[in-house]
């Protein structure tokens, strides 16, 4: 799963790009990409570690893009658009922090603003792409008179009226057959968003909140977008601390838990991703699969040869498996379950794979 983190300049973006990966403090170069790797925090992987003592423990990972900063009218040239090609999901970090002493490219702090201005920068590097495409199907259609080529620019043209109706692309209703074309270009407003907001050490009791707190309610109703915030400063602060420090830190603000959790859980919620989780002596790992994939398919993501060789799945539920206090008592007690190719997996469940190549 790849996320690209983008906004304006001095929003905290490669800040919180630092928090999620480890990386240093420093900035992407105008057309390029920095990458990085974050550990998807999980709590039932600790307790599954605690249980099992492996030797090796594996969480999930995502890979981070931290974009260069961009001004007003940039989207089309500053964004590396081969590198975002393959995205899963952009996240809009919007700076809600008030500070004299670094400055806003459009002035003053509005979040909403900054929002809808980035909104518009997508769409209209969309439409670019798009009208090119459809001058080039006009030319093509005249010279060959080609279904397919005709059909293609009954479609661009659809989405040429959609950006020009000032809407993003994630929300234009299409037939599977369509999507799949679209998403062989760069569109980048029909990516999921997750809008970040980068909020005061004073607004810690208002994080949990989000939207409603920071006047982006709306954003939370529309297809294929999620807003969460946080304070960045604040997390860099509880970062340099001990665990106990840190829990101490954090409810003397009123922080149930941390902000980049809350991020990542809600990249996860909005791709529609899961994890579920492999264990043993060797091994404690978290896998990531989209919700609704079959148990034959979530075993070609530890192996090929475990999809080809299918023959069942042993799966116990999380909470049965802590309730049972080992997978031999859980078998004992007849909770553990064998299940066919087509059985789907779900949310935190423990599976093994018998197969055989």
């Amino acid at each position: 799963m790849r996320i690209g983190l983008f906004g304006f300049p001095q929003t905290g973006k490669t800040t919180l790009f630092g928090l999620m990966t480890g990386a240093g403090p420093v900035p992407a170069s105008r057309g390029d990409a920095r990458t990085g790797i974050s550990r998807v925090p999980d709590p039932r992987l600790d307790r599954l570690v605690a249980m099992h003592k492996p030797r090796k423990i594996t969480p999930a990972t995502i890979e981070v893009l931290d974009l260069a900063g961009m001004d007003r009218g940039e989207a089309a040239r500053v964004l590396p658009l081969d590198q975002l090609r393959t995205t899963d999901a952009l996240a809009h970090v919007v700076r809600a922090f008030r500070d004299e002493s670094v400055s806003h490219v459009e002035g003053s702090v509005d979040p909403a603003r900054d929002v809808a201005t980035m909104e518009t920068e997508l769409i209209l590097a969309d439409h670019t792409i798009a009208e090119r495409r459809v001058e080039k199907l006009e030319l093509q259609t005249k010279k060959t008179n080609k279904d397919d080529d005709k059909k293609e620019l009954d479609l661009f043209r659809r989405v040429l009226t959609h950006l020009e109706g000032e809407r993003p692309l994630r929300e234009l209703e299409l037939p599977e057959p369509d999507a799949r074309v679209l998403r062989g270009y760069t569109f980048l407003s029909a990516k999921p968003l997750l809008i970040v907001v980068n909020a005061d050490e004073a607004d810690a009791s208002r994080l949990d909140d989000g939207a409603a707190a920071f006047g982006l309610a709306d954003y939370e109703t529309r297809p294929l977008t999620a807003v969460v915030a946080l304070s960045a400063k604040i997390e860099a602060e509880i970062a340099e601390l001990g665990v106990e420090d840190a829990a101490s830190f954090q409810a003397e603000l009123g922080i149930r838990e941390r902000a980049l959790d809350r991020t990542i859980r809600a990249a996860y919620r909005l791709l529609g991703r899961i994890s579920f989780f492999t264990v043993g002596e060797d091994e404690c790992r978290a896998w990531t699969i989209r919700a609704g994939t079959s148990a034959r398919t979530a075993a070609g993501t530890i192996h090929s040869d475990i999809e080809k060789g299918f023959i069942r799945a042993e799966v116990i539920a999380y909470d049965d498996l802590l309730s049972a206090g080992s997978q031999a008592a859980a078998r004992d007690r007849g909770i553990l379950r064998l299940e066919g190719k087509e059985y789907v997996v779900r949310d935190g469940e423990i599976v093994h794979f018998r197969f055989n190549v």
